[in-house]
């Protein structure tokens, strides 16, 4: 589903990323681990390109995708990739509903449409009873959760999470991390974590260290 080669990173004289390869299977659960400054972050941000390599490839459902023009990689980010990441990064004017259907209509899609998934996405998560609250009246569990149900909305075919459960405390930790094989199970997506959490990283199908910007 998605694959990387030799990606490099530098900022400055300090080179992030040292030529690393990582391939990932559809409906694979990837963790990827290390300590900080490894380049975990990094990588993660190349991969759902919001951040550019300064040199290698990366190939997504087949299309190498750091070779496309500005707007078709932004609907391609918006389209195949979700993401998730330790602060939810919720709108705070906008309630729990509008917060997951933005996506959608970034991508242009119908509102009717739009609301009926993002109603039946909250469902999933079971937060239909929450979904016209504001993110300041859930709480951190809940939010997370509107997070993963706005990085669900357009159906990526990757999603990314990173430090998902660092904000969270010991039970929403691990209704999280359960939550994201029942979404691999449910929807068949590709699931890359970065995480400190050896709980968390001790459930996936592969867990890979990395450290001063190579995998171990």
């Amino acid at each position: 589903m998605i694959q990387a080669k030799q990606i490099t990173k530098s900022y400055g004289p300090l080179q992030v990323l040292k030529g690393v390869d990582f391939a990932a299977d559809r409906a694979e659960v990837v963790s990827i681990v290390g300590a900080s400054g490894a380049g975990k972050t990094t990588l993660l941000q190349i991969l759902g390109t919001l951040s550019v390599p300064d040199s290698g490839t990366l190939v997504l459902d087949g299309v190498e995708v750091l070779a496309l023009p500005p707007a078709r990689l932004a609907e391609v980010r918006n389209k195949k990739i979700g993401f998730v990441f330790q602060f939810h990064h919720l709108l705070p004017e906008f309630t729990a509903l509008e917060n997951v259907c933005i996506p959608g209509y970034i991508a242009k899609e119908k509102q009717t449409d739009v609301v009926k998934r993002a109603k039946e996405l909250l469902d999933f998560l079971s937060l239909s009873g929450r979904m016209h609250h504001k993110p300041s009246e859930l709480s951190g569990g809940e939010q997370q959760r509107v997070a993963v149900a706005r990085a669900l909305m357009n159906r990526p075919l990757v999603l990314l999470a990173d430090e998902p459960s660092g904000n969270l405390d010991t039970y929403n930790k691990m209704e999280l991390h359960k939550l994201f094989f029942s979404l691999r199970d449910n929807f068949g997506q590709t699931i890359i974590i970065v995480t400190h959490d050896p709980s968390l990283a001790s459930m996936t199908d592969r867990c890979l260290e990395m450290k001063d910007g190579m995998f171990v």
